[in-house]
């Protein structure tokens, strides 16, 4: 096959503890998924339906564990927020998943972050625009190692948590999902197809705030460790 040029390179993230990538089909995120953060964000926190949004693949922002990724700060915002997440890496794909069997879809599991251009997105709200320009934008899915389930079994409890320089913002359990993991696979498989390589940020807890250039992002998920990102 001829192309007319030469095609980018497959989004991927390195798999813990091995030399095998996990390649990135789509990434689907989960829109309030806590109630608090519900709450927070002005919202009703009853039991509704999950909405989601998508980043494209190559958002992606690999961050090793040990090292301070660099998060580049986006143009055209003044109000960048973070918002700490348990990532789902589906290693098997479906169409109207069963709940009971949801779970089984599930690869491994990776520490992320969904940025987001806070002021970009409460304008285009307020337009009833889409939230493409502050949500997928470039960079703005930092994410650790994905972890096998072989591994580490399914995370269904355990502390989620962010640090700013130190400072707590984030702190909750991942239990406090709305949707949790498996329903979440479920109801979005009514909606899209899943395939291997597709990853779900699964909603963040209460505590999102901005950040500024120097700023040093540090969070973690009880089983799968922590990461650090630097605003540049």
């Amino acid at each position: 096959m001829t192309y007319v040029f030469e095609p980018a390179p497959l989004a991927s993230v390195p798999v813990a503890g091995s030399d095998t990538r996990f390649p990135v089909r789509r990434i689907y995120c989960v829109g309030r998924n806590y109630e608090a953060h519900a709450r927070e964000m002005g919202h009703d926190p009853n039991r509704e339906p999950p909405f989601f949004f998508s980043k494209p693949a190559d958002a992606v922002l690999y961050v090793a564990p040990g090292s301070t990724a660099e998060f580049p700060y986006p143009a055209q915002s003044h109000n960048v927020h973070f918002e700490m997440e348990l990532v789902a890496a589906i290693g098997k794909g479906g169409k109207d998943i069963p709940v009971a069997s949801a779970l089984d879809h599930v690869y491994g599991y990776a520490l992320g972050l969904d940025m987001t251009r806070r002021d970009l997105q409460g304008e285009a709200k307020k337009l009833g625009r889409p939230w493409d320009t502050a949500k997928g934008f470039d960079h703005s899915a930092p994410i650790g190692p994905i972890h096998p389930v072989s591994q580490i079994g399914q995370l269904s409890k355990g502390e989620i948590w962010l640090a700013v320089n130190g400072e707590d913002k984030q702190r909750s359990d991942i239990s406090q999902m709305i949707w949790p993991v498996a329903d979440t696979i479920a109801f979005l498989s009514t909606l899209f197809e899943l395939k291997a390589g597709d990853l779900i940020f699964t909603g963040t807890p209460e505590g999102v705030g901005a950040v500024v250039k120097g700023d040093v992002m540090t969070g973690g998920v009880d089983g799968i460790g922590e990461f650090a990102v630097r605003v540049v």
